[in-house]
Parts: structure tokens; C-alpha cells; sequence
């Protein structure tokens, strides 16, 4: 049952099943943090593509987005564009997880069943004693400085080491991973922009903020300073219940998709994710996520996958009607459970509230007075090479805010707009399509020829 659902899912993605189970992450030495543990001074990175490409497309995950997001979208796109690699950014704090009943599961030592228990259902029932540990706020106070500083530095030590490869390094990033975009592109090192070593930047719904006051950075960074908790709770739902809830939520819709739903019987998963009917294990993960029943709170976890939970019942249980969808639901499932890779999923399960505090202080890349209290040098943001190419894509939540951005960030450097590829489908495209619609999407249809108009160009400087 699980190698056949390996194939099928290699077969979907274009790749083949034995190059889905050679994925994984690579870790490499990050930045030494302030008060971290120098075992989480590490960055990670799926590497996808053959080792022979010089080429590199990095891409960095949204909010509370892992690597395996990207795997996907990144197994067709170095099948569809010869001489490229995808490097999908793992970040430091996805080494606090316990993918240790997931990884069994992914190997078939371990049933739908046992993962939830091991998770979830131990919440409910004492008798289960071999369960998930919860971590402490106490002991991972240090993970209040993983910001904007963190991230660029440890991104650095990935694009140097994609730019040993002597071919060109293009930077993407998905919702907030615009923002890091921005960022690393206007950070100074050694006195020159990010962007001096790059080809090309990709916004995907996403970039930069408005920059907030200093007075407004300074009270948002006394208020995490107060709060117990350095993780961020995505759409409403607490670290690390959102990445669990999603990470057994997409493995079991894969593994068992028409045994009856775990999740909707579990009572303390919100009601607000839970259809009125009983359903099966793949329509309740559809269910929780698709643009037409998702709640407004996970607009940002939103897809396009089908028609939704099917009017007629089999054997007492509705399915899933995937007619019509942007984004197929197993895919989407698989960017999210990670299947067929060891030790990650989709999901970050712990996200840092000081990275998305610190994303408000980066504006266009241009000093501001935010950036010196939450120690964001973002300024190099005028200074970056005239030969830069960018690719803006708009879609459910950042539409043409993401394109205005990209505008103003070539303008201000003097790019021409020849360099610039702008795309605007707030209106088709939920947040997550970019990355999930299959077989056929605009932004990968623009972003496979943006990828060889920058391998027909000139080589970055140093």
C-alpha cells in the first residue's frame, strides 16, 4: 500500500519514486546566535535536481512553512528546465520537532492510527503512554532573537555554498519569504547588497512590508519580551498545534484517504475545521483547507482543491470531490506531509514571532528608524546591480501590493523594467496555488521561462 502510494505520488509530481526517496535534508553550519545552543545554529536544505546543474533557485518557505512545501513544485520545475537545481531552505527551528512517529509512518512501520495517538490522541486518552513531549516556553526563551538577522545570516551561508556550484543563484520566496527576499537582497555584507551575488529575485505572494514606527517596534518588541511564548500562533491555533494538526492531518489523508476521519473526531481540534457529516480522512484534510470552506483565520493555509466534501456518502462516509481544483488534493498532501523524506514535512511547527516582528522593519530595503531598534540593517536597498532580474507573482493575499513592491524595489536601484516579470491573479489564485496548481499554472509556466532568460545572461560579480 505505502511503495504503490510512493510511485503514484513520484508519478504525479513528474519525478521518479527512486528520486523521491533519495530526498532529505542537508545540514550545514549556520549563524551562532545569541544565546542559542550551537546545535541549533544550523540551516538546512532539500536539495532537488541533479548534482550536475550549476544552477540554483533557492527558496525560502512562507510563515509556518517547511522545506517540503517546495518539494513539489521543485521536482517539476528541474524536469521542465535543463541545468538547474531547487534548494528548499529547512530553518534552524524545524530541529525542535519530534518527526520521529511520522518518519515510521512514512516508512510503513507505523499506521495512521499510532501516528494520531502518538500526537493527539494521548491528549485525550491516559491509557496511551508512548506520546509526543510538549516543549517547554522556558527552555527555548533563546528563540525570542531568531529574527530577521538570524534568517538572512543563516540563508548567507546557503547562498555561498550555491554559489560555489560557479553557476547562477536565483532567491525566491513564498508570503513572508518575500519579505526575507527583500531582505537578504538589501543586507549589507562586507559593504555590498545580498543582491550583488544573485541573478535574480522571485516573489511569490509575497514581500515587503510597510515599515512600521520606531516607537511601534519598540512596544511590539517589549510585548514578545512579556509573553511567554517566542512562537507565532498561526490562524489562531498555538504552536505546535497547527504543524501537528497539518503534518498527521496530510499523512493520513495519503496513507488512509477513505478510512473515516481521526481528526474529526478528536475534540479538540477547532470546530471550525470539522464538516457536519462524517467524513473520510482525505475530505477532512480538504475540508480544513479548501478556499470554499477553510475559515477566514487560514486564509494564508488556503488552497484551491475541488469541489469539496462530496454530496453522497460511501459506506456512511463522505469523500472528497477534487473536481475543478487549481491545486490537487494529494499534492497538496504531499507538500505538506513530506512523504517519502525523513525528518520533514511542510509544516514548521514552531515559528518565531521575532521573524515576523522583524519582517515589519525591512520596508523597501531603505534605512528607516524601525530598523535600528529591532536591529534590521536592510539599506543597501538603492544599491542593487542594474543586471538583477525579478519575478512578481500575485496572488489571494498579496495581488498587486506583491507587484508594486517589486516596481518600487527595481525603481529605486535604477533596474530597468525590461528586467522585470510581473503577474497579477489575486482573483484565481489562493495563496498556496503558486506553488500547488498542477498540471497546469501560470506561475510556473513564467517562472520555467525566467529561469532561462537568467541562465542566457552574464554571470553575477562577486
Amino acid at each position: 500500500m505505502l511503495l504503490a502510494l510512493l510511485v503514484g505520488a513520484a508519478v504525479a509530481l513528474g519525478a521518479g519514486p527512486a528520486a523521491a526517496a533519495r530526498l532529505k535534508v542537508t545540514w550545514m553550519h549556520g549563524f551562532a546566535a545569541i544565546g542559542t545552543p550551537a546545535k541549533y545554529d544550523e540551516v538546512g536544505v532539500i536539495k532537488i535536481g541533479p548534482r550536475s546543474a550549476r544552477n540554483v533557485l533557492v527558496l525560502v518557505p512562507g510563515t509556518s512553512a517547511g522545506s517540503a512545501y517546495f518539494v513539489p513544485l521543485a521536482q517539476w520545475l528541474v524536469a521542465a528546465v535543463k541545468g538547474w537545481q531547487v534548494w528548499s531552505i529547512e530553518r534552524r527551528e524545524n530541529l525542535l520537532e519530534d518527526q520521529s512517529m511520522l518518519d515510521r509512518a512514512k516508512l510503513g512501520k507505523a499506521s495512521p492510527k499510532q501516528v494520531f495517538d502518538y500526537y493527539l490522541g494521548f491528549l485525550a486518552d491516559p491509557r496511551i503512554k508512548r506520546h509526543f513531549r510538549f516543549i517547554p516556553d522556558s527552555s527555548v526563551q533563546f528563540a525570542k532573537e531568531w529574527g530577521m538577522n538570524v534568517a538572512v545570516q543563516d540563508l548567507h551561508r546557503v547562498i555561498e555554498a550555491a554559489r560555489k556550484l560557479g553557476g547562477k543563484v536565483v532567491l525566491g520566496g513564498h508570503s513572508l519569504g518575500g519579505a526575507v527576499v527583500t531582505a537578504y537582497a538589501s543586507w549589507g555584507f562586507n559593504g555590498r547588497p545580498g543582491a550583488d551575488g544573485l541573478a535574480g529575485l522571485v516573489y511569490i505572494d509575497g514581500g515587503s512590508f510597510p515599515a512600521i514606527s520606531a516607537s511601534g517596534a519598540q512596544s511590539q518588541l517589549q510585548a514578545l519580551q512579556r509573553t511567554p511564548s517566542p512562537w507565532l500562533a498561526f490562524g489562531n491555533i498555538s504552536a505546535p498545534f497547527a504543524g501537528i494538526f497539518n503534518a498527521t492531518g496530510s499523512l493520513g489523508a495519503l496513507l488512509a484517504p477513505n478510512q473515516r476521519s481521526l481528526g474529526q473526531q478528536f475534540k479538540d481540534l477547532p470546530a471550525s475545521l470539522k464538516p457536519r457529516v462524517p467524513v473520510t480522512n482525505l475530505a477532512q484534510y480538504g475540508y480544513a483547507l479548501n478556499v470554499k470552506t477553510s475559515p477566514l483565520a487560514l486564509r494564508a493555509a488556503q488552497a484551491h482543491l475541488g469541489r469539496g466534501v462530496a454530496m453522497r456518502a460511501l459506506h456512511g462516509l463522505h469523500g472528497w470531490d477534487g473536481r475543478g481544483a487549481l491545486t490537487p488534493i494529494t499534492r497538496y498532501a504531499t507538500m505538506f506531509s513530506g512523504i517519502g523524506i525523513q525528518n520533514a514535512d511542510g509544516t514548521e511547527w514552531y515559528f518565531p514571532a521575532r521573524l515576523t516582528l522583524d519582517s515589519f522593519a525591512v520596508g523597501n530595503g531603505i534605512a528607516n528608524p524601525a530598523q535600528s531598534v529591532l536591529g534590521v540593517p536592510a539599506t543597501m536597498g538603492g544599491r542593487l546591480p542594474h543586471r538583477l532580474l525579478i519575478y512578481a507573482f500575485g496572488a489571494a493575499l498579496g495581488g498587486q501590493g506583491v507587484l508594486a513592491d517589486a516596481r518600487l524595489l527595481a525603481r529605486q536601484s535604477g533596474i530597468p523594467a525590461r528586467n522585470l516579470t510581473l503577474l497579477d491573479r489575486q482573483a484565481t489564485y489562493a495563496h498556496n496555488d503558486p506553488a500547488g496548481a498542477y498540471p497546469h499554472n501560470v506561475f510556473f509556466t513564467h517562472l520555467v521561462r525566467f529561469l532561462k532568460r537568467v541562465a542566457a545572461g552574464s554571470t553575477p560579480g562577486p
